[in-house]
């Protein structure tokens, strides 16, 4: 990853793919679970892909506290800048 802005393209892309949300909805503030309907299992999917993506191990603990759009993008760029 590049720097924020390439990974909150790639988020995006994800989002819209997988899960068929709206481009127009994904915002730095939106909430996955209030406003894009994602669920429990849908997160799980969600850290699988970026896992696939960044070729880095992402636990499921290390995005418990993940709410939005914004909360993703910090947690891939810790994982991405922390060898």
């Amino acid at each position: 990853m590049k720097d924020r802005n390439d990974i909150y393209k790639m988020v995006s892309d994800i989002l819209v793919t997988m899960f068929e949300i709206d481009e127009d909805d994904i915002s730095m503030d939106a909430h996955l679970y209030e406003d894009m309907d994602l669920d429990s299992i849908d997160a799980v999917d969600l850290v699988v892909k970026l896992r696939e993506i960044t070729g880095k191990k992402i636990e499921p603990e290390d995005f418990k506290q993940v709410r939005t759009v914004k909360d993703i993008i910090d947690a891939v760029e810790k994982i991405t800048t922390n060898e």
